[in-house]
């Protein structure tokens, strides 16, 4: 028997809704979390799940022998998420399992022979700018798997790869990572959890031929798939017109429209206007009178910038339905400058200068001999006070040379006593 993959898939049916398309009533229903493996099977994958934030299960061999998220053979593919666990075994034990843990209750057993991905090709053409909405499904068996808590569990990646075709806009664009498809009833997915996985894809990238590359992969499988398109121009343009008088407020906009690509009368231009003070006005064109058209904007009265955000709704020469968001645009509103002043206003200004240059003149004057008045106060208080203490020092020193000269006096007077006592009077003479 060539190798085939058989993979059995443990899925949880909380509602009594469940299409019978999704999970098919023929495959055997699991009971307290077991279920047979026989000697055929050469791969198995296990699609576990779980009650939210629950631990990983435990796989219990029919030897007994258990396996863990964290320990497990090498062969062994195993991805743990918040909702669930995805476990591929190549060539599994023959026998009955068991998984051990907090299974959803009324989780059954599907056993399919291939795992793959289906995914809505691009339609064409296909425009710049445009928000599409394209889907992807996890198919096993050509049935569409559907789990809550799947959309943690797979990886889905959507890239363009450029041909790089000469004369494209995309020539040296390489890959690019454009989107991923989610399964969370956000944006343009209808509903959570439902196996339907809506992509959000970036298509504001230069025009040319491309592959779309889609990817869904996790630690266990990974499937891609790969599908020519062309990314062509944006059939419509908008664009701000230089108004004949800057200041008058009055702006318009000159839009255009392929008519080749898309129908006239189903074109409609939808713009919001936000200025300053948090103006936010709506303005539109519903249908297009002719392939070029003027549009007029409010009129604004407050300086400032000025931006527009603008979305086309229309329909293709096919009748397919588009929706394109256009570049944003901006303008200012300046303030004029003011008039220049008259020879009055002149006069009178040179005047108030003149007469406050004047004052500022005699306030430093009035400055200028309040402070050297002072300088020469000061001055004249030191002097005094140095004269003061000159005069006081030199009668000093008079004195002192006084008394010097007293004390000089009283020491030879005393001297001569002395001396006059010494002489003996009644020697006779010679």
């Amino acid at each position: 028997m060539t190798s085939r993959l058989l993979s059995v898939l443990l899925f949880a049916l909380c509602c009594l809704t469940a299409r019978a398309d999704v999970v098919p009533k023929e495959q055997a229903s699991e009971l307290k979390n077991r279920f047979r493996i026989d000697h055929m099977v050469d791969e198995l994958t296990l699609v576990v799940q779980r009650e939210y934030g629950s631990a990983p299960v435990i796989v219990v061999q029919p030897d007994g022998s258990k396996w863990y998220a964290s320990r497990h053979p090498q062969e062994v593919k195993w991805v743990d998420g918040i909702t669930g666990d995805i476990i591929t075994i190549p060539q599994p034990q023959p026998g009955p399992w068991q998984l051990l843990g907090r299974v959803v209750k009324g989780s059954r057993i599907l056993k399919v022979s291939k795992l793959n991905i289906e995914v809505d090709p691009l339609p064409q053409p296909l425009f710049q700018g445009e928000r599409i909405k394209v889907v992807a499904k996890l198919m096993g068996d050509e049935q569409r798997l559907r789990m809550p808590g799947l959309d943690y569990l797979v990886e889905w990646t959507a890239r363009f790869v450029s041909d790089h075709q000469p004369g494209d806009e995309n020539f040296a664009a390489g890959t690019v990572t454009v989107g991923s498809y989610k399964d969370d009833g956000e944006a343009l997915d209808e509903r959570p959890d439902d196996g339907v996985f809506t992509g959000d894809i970036n298509l504001n990238q230069p025009w040319g031929r491309y592959e779309f590359q889609v990817r869904a992969r996790n630690n266990v499988f990974e499937r891609e798939l790969e599908m020519p398109f062309v990314l062509s121009p944006m059939p419509v343009s908008a664009r701000m017109l230089d108004p004949e008088d800057p200041q008058s407020g009055h702006y318009q906009m000159e839009l255009n429209v392929d008519d080749t690509q898309l129908r006239l009368e189903d074109t409609h231009f939808e713009f919001e206007m936000v200025g300053p003070a948090g103006l936010q006005l709506p303005v539109s064109m519903h249908g297009m009178p002719a392939s070029k058209a003027v549009l007029d904007l409010p009129v604004v009265s407050l300086f400032g910038s000025y931006r527009l955000k603008g979305q086309v709704f229309s329909t293709s020469t096919t009748g397919r339905e588009l929706v394109i968001k256009l570049p944003e645009m901006f303008f200012n509103l300046i303030e004029p400058p003011a008039p220049p002043p008259s020879p009055e206003e002149l006069a009178a200004r040179a005047a108030a200068a003149a007469a406050l240059a004047e004052e500022q003149a005699r306030a430093v004057a009035i400055k200028w001999i309040i402070a050297i008045n002072i300088v020469l106060l000061v001055l004249g208080i030191v002097g005094i006070i140095f004269w003061r203490k000159r005069q006081a020092m030199l009668m000093a020193l008079a004195a002192a040379e006084a008394k010097l000269q007293e004390e000089k006096a009283a020491k030879q007077t005393k001297s001569n006593t002395e001396l006059l006592d010494e002489i003996d009077l009644t020697m006779p003479e010679d």
